[in-house]
């Protein structure tokens, strides 16, 4: 199903099945889709209301096309949800260092806020953390710190087509489900 299709069958209230919303993910990810089918395609979603299988499908073309880390250890993700255009404090920040703290492994993932006042990346940065490392840098906050932060810019490179335009659409999109489903350490807590 290519990204017009699927505009179009969100438009007319048809949820997609996993291997279709899969493949309008595709054509996001890889820059086919442009600004407006984007823009059109998670409003039509938003509208229709998103299904567990369109969240599904979406969320695995988005953990194939991003960077890994291998982990030894089960690790935990407090990845906020964001979009809720409330200026709230920046809770999953906070928790996960109190998480940290208690000796749990935490595999922090996140991004700048979208809307509100503050994601996670930019509390991290305000605090004076280096929210661009890679992969390798990651691992070794890990093993020293038992915290590590992956930065959805750095690890979603393929996010780059759809990143920018979504401030600009203004409203809570699949893209707020898709952060803590897509963790890069494969967080499963």
């Amino acid at each position: 199903m290519n990204i017009q299709q699927a505009i179009q069958a969100a438009v007319d209230g048809v949820d997609l099945d996993q291997d279709q919303a899969a493949d309008a993910m595709r054509s996001i990810m890889s820059g086919d889709a442009t600004p407006a089918q984007f823009g059109a395609f998670v409003t039509a979603l938003r509208m229709k209301g998103e299904t567990p299988y369109e969240i599904a499908g979406m969320a695995s073309v988005m953990r194939e096309v991003s960077l890994h880390i291998d982990t030894e250890s089960d690790m935990v993700d407090t990845c906020g949800t964001g979009g809720s255009g409330l200026n709230w404090f920046n809770i999953s920040t906070a928790s996960a260092f109190v998480v940290a703290g208690a000796g749990v492994p935490v595999a922090k993932h996140g991004n700048r806020a979208m809307s509100g006042s503050s994601g996670s990346a930019d509390v991290l940065e305000t605090l004076g953390v280096d929210i661009t490392l890679g992969p390798e840098g990651v691992k070794n906050c890990f093993a020293e710190a038992g915290i590590g932060f992956m930065f959805a810019q750095a690890f979603h490179p393929a996010m780059k087509f759809a990143g920018p335009l979504r401030p600009q659409i203004g409203i809570r999109t699949i893209f707020n489900f898709l952060g803590p489903l897509t963790n890069p350490a494969g967080a499963t807590r």
